[in-house]
């Protein structure tokens, strides 16, 4: 797990040294770098299925599949807002449940060791703040976000600013 270790390295090291620090309105707990930089600290875990959910090789087929379940549960512009540039709307763990369906949240259950309630309600503090922070440019990208090991190195790259 060396990818993974060298970004929980970036984050603690980000921490120690105060940066970061968003507002709530950007998304997840505390929002923005600084709540995900807080939260990675706390559950790397979580981290670590969010992102193996968004990548490419993940579940729902990465982001663009993700982007369809959305649209699908007619959510389209929640998503959008998490990947533009202003404010990232909220998502309750139910809303969450209802887009994903029990297959890939049974699988993000499983790697954190909680049921799919729990592990929804998770997910919902911490995906919009993600997405957003991987989509800089505040569009997806047309091929995605690359598979789970471009996204942890992606996101060390975030974290080490």
């Amino acid at each position: 797990m060396g990818l993974l270790d060298s970004v929980l390295g970036a984050v603690i090291q980000n921490a120690s040294q105060g940066h970061g620090g968003a507002s709530a309105a950007q998304g997840g707990v505390g929002g923005g770098l600084g709540g995900l930089v807080a939260l990675a600290a706390q559950n790397p875990q979580l981290i670590q299925a969010v992102l193996s959910l968004v990548s490419n090789d993940g579940p729902v087929g990465g982001l663009p599949g993700l982007m369809a379940k959305f649209q699908q549960a007619g959510l389209g512009d929640m998503i959008a807002s998490w990947l533009g540039s202003g404010t990232n709307q909220a998502i309750s763990g139910d809303q969450l449940s209802r887009v994903l369906g029990s297959g890939p949240l049974s699988q993000v259950a499983s790697q954190l060791g909680v049921g799919q309630s729990d592990a929804a309600n998770q997910l919902a503090q911490v995906l919009p703040g993600l997405l957003d922070q991987l989509t800089p440019q505040g569009h997806a990208p047309q091929g995605g976000l690359g598979q789970s090991s471009d996204l942890f190195g992606m996101l060390g790259g975030l974290l080490s600013k």
